[in-house]
């Protein structure tokens, strides 16, 4: 899928140059003089988490999707609780569920190596969500960087920003339009789920209520997710190819072997039926939308200028 999208990224290189002029915010360019080797040293990094754990490209994608829902791509995920804020790592969406903040953390040191006090924690997340993506098949786009990171974190806004496993489609497309994502970018993100696991208490309701679902696959989820206690067992959202960035999730719910009830709800007779289709048979469509629409999830309300910091660790405040 990586080389079939390369028409588009230049496409989307010079749209997102356009953009940074317009908005006088963010610019693929941003380090090339203060920090020339940080995509380099950010490639790196995850080529050797992923090698280590396939699993950890699915886990910094979704990292970064629940840092920008929240209060926009800031970074503040990343920081632990302190004294003064409760923090976004043990709200209900995240605890126990976010992982891979050891993966920042080392690539953050290399980069503070490289270039110290430069680059901020948010850009890092930014630019190592593409790679893991790409590292895993899935196509490559051009990161917008300048973000700064956040002095601070909220676990309430994150308990009612990041949409969850259960939101029908409505619910999905509400909570996507709040963050000026429209349907088609909610469609192609959630796409995100052709990678990764999820834990059986996001799935059972799916597996043992719902009635969109098919039969032969419910019954192999119950085998490790019991209709009670193990709410940690964990399945593979993609069911054909969890480790590689494809288009196999879509042909899953098409089949109607989604895992979680709102993954099925983009496929239940509603508005995006024609769509995930569409990208059930052409990767190349659902690539290029994917890629088009982590550009626009990743300039979501960035920190820029003299807000925020550029902080030295990125689990604390410097």
């Amino acid at each position: 899928m990586a080389t079939t999208c390369n028409g588009f990224v230049v496409l989307c290189f010079l749209s997102l140059l356009a953009c940074a002029a317009i908005n006088g915010q963010l610019s693929p360019t941003f380090y090339s003089s203060t920090c020339p080797n940080l995509q380099s040293i950010v490639r790196s990094g995850m080529t050797q988490a992923v090698n280590r754990e396939q699993r950890l490209g699915a886990s910094i994608l979704r990292l970064f999707f629940h840092d920008c829902f929240v209060n926009g791509c800031d970074g503040s995920i990343l920081l632990d609780d302190t004294a003064t804020f409760t923090g976004e790592k043990n709200a209900m969406p995240n605890a126990n569920s976010v992982r891979g903040f050891e993966v920042i953390d080392t690539i953050k040191s290399s980069v503070e190596a490289a270039c110290p006090t430069t680059v901020s924690c948010a850009d890092i997340l930014a630019l190592a969500a593409r790679d893991g993506v790409v590292l895993l098949g899935g196509p490559t786009w051009t990161v917008p960087l300048g973000r700064r990171d956040a002095t601070t974190a909220s676990q309430s806004a994150a308990n009612s920003n990041l949409p969850g496993p259960g939101f029908s489609l409505s619910q999905l497309i509400s909570s996507f339009a709040n963050k000026n994502l429209n349907a088609r970018d909610m469609t192609a993100l959630s796409g995100g789920h052709t990678i990764g696991l999820a834990r059986c208490i996001s799935f059972r309701p799916h597996i043992y209520n719902d009635t969109n679902i098919d039969p032969s696959f419910a019954s192999q989820r119950q085998q490790s997710c019991p209709s009670s206690g193990g709410d940690n067992n964990l399945a593979p959202l993609d069911l054909q190819t969890p480790t590689t960035f494809d288009n196999k999730y879509f042909q899953n719910l098409v089949a109607h072997r989604g895992l979680l009830h709102s993954d099925q709800e983009l496929f239940n007779n509603g508005s995006q039926d024609a769509l995930v289709r569409q990208y059930s048979t052409n990767a190349a469509a659902f690539a290029s939308d994917f890629a088009a629409a982590m550009v626009k999830m990743g300039n979501i309300s960035p920190l820029t200028g003299t807000s925020g910091e550029i902080r030295l660790n990125c689990r604390k405040v410097n």
